[in-house]
């Protein structure tokens, strides 16, 4: 009988047996599967019919440097573009007025509801409904000379992206409490105000993720300005391989460079982050 205190009498000590390790038969058959896939997909691009020479050359060649530098500056300026909008549409849907919410929620729907490709070809092909625009008695001009490739893509890029920031700022907005709004009238300030100075900056904490995803997402979505003529890093791989076939080539140059991009933005928006999430880590983490 074992003399352990913490047992029963009758029952043996345990302690000492050694403890047998299962084997995850399925794990390591999943594993060994994913690694044999892995190796014949590398074994296809490297012994395949893919010039790797090409891609080098043409991976710093000046139309495609001037290609990549197009698409972020798109980027950039279409993601503000769809900040300011977004912005103003989430207090707007955030609004007692009818009118506003109204007016709001139907922008979403519409801009969220169409294709983005559909929404680029329609400011492209602006000149077809409207042949003249301006500020009557100011100023006026045609159509077709306004709506340039890059005008049309930040518009449709920009507009559209307004309508999926307003969900996320007015998220954003929503999970702030309710008594730092009370708070902010109890010392005089307005409704505008207190949301610039007091709401939104506690709402950047959750705000900064999905929008760092949504400018990754948005630097991708610029390829679809090719489609318009936009000269992006995407749409002058095509003006080249329509030139040499070189296909499969000019289309891994252009995919190397968006991960490029997304690799540099992504430690970026950890440091965003990691910025605004000052002072709400809990106290031993």
């Amino acid at each position: 009988m074992s003399t352990h205190p913490t047992l029963a009498p009758g029952f043996p000590d345990l302690a000492n047996l050694p403890a047998a390790r299962r084997m995850h038969w399925g794990r390591w058959l999943a594993a060994a599967a994913i690694v044999a896939a892995l190796a014949l997909l590398g074994r296809a691009f490297a012994a395949g019919q893919i010039e790797w020479p090409y891609v080098a050359r043409f991976l710093t060649v000046p139309v495609i440097l001037d290609g990549i530098r197009n698409t972020v500056i798109m980027a950039v300026l279409a993601m503000a573009l769809g900040i300011v909008l977004g912005v103003a549409i989430a207090v707007m849907r955030l609004s007692p007025n009818p009118v506003l919410k109204s007016v709001a929620a139907g922008y979403t729907w519409l801009f969220r509801g169409t294709p983005l490709i559909l929404q680029l070809l329609l400011w492209f092909n602006l000149a077809l409904v409207f042949p003249i625009l301006g500020i009557p008695g100011l100023w006026s001009g045609r159509a077709v000379d306004i709506m340039t490739p890059f005008l049309s893509a930040l518009l449709g890029l920009g507009i559209n992206q307004g309508a999926y920031t307003s969900e996320v700022m007015r998220a954003g907005i929503l999970s702030v409490d309710t008594g730092q709004y009370e708070a902010a009238q109890t010392i005089g300030m307005g409704r505008l105000l207190a949301l610039r100075r007091i709401i939104l900056p506690q709402a950047m904490r959750v705000v900064l993720p999905p929008l760092g995803n949504e400018f990754i997402g948005m630097v991708k979505a610029t390829s679809l300005a090719s489609v318009i003529q936009y000269p992006e890093v995407l749409h002058n791989a095509e003006n080249i391989y329509y030139a040499n076939s070189r296909v499969i080539e000019l289309l891994i140059v252009a995919g190397l460079w968006y991960l490029l991009v997304v690799s540099i933005l992504t430690p970026l928006q950890m440091l965003l982050e990691r910025r605004f999430a000052r002072g709400t880590t809990r106290i031993g983490k």
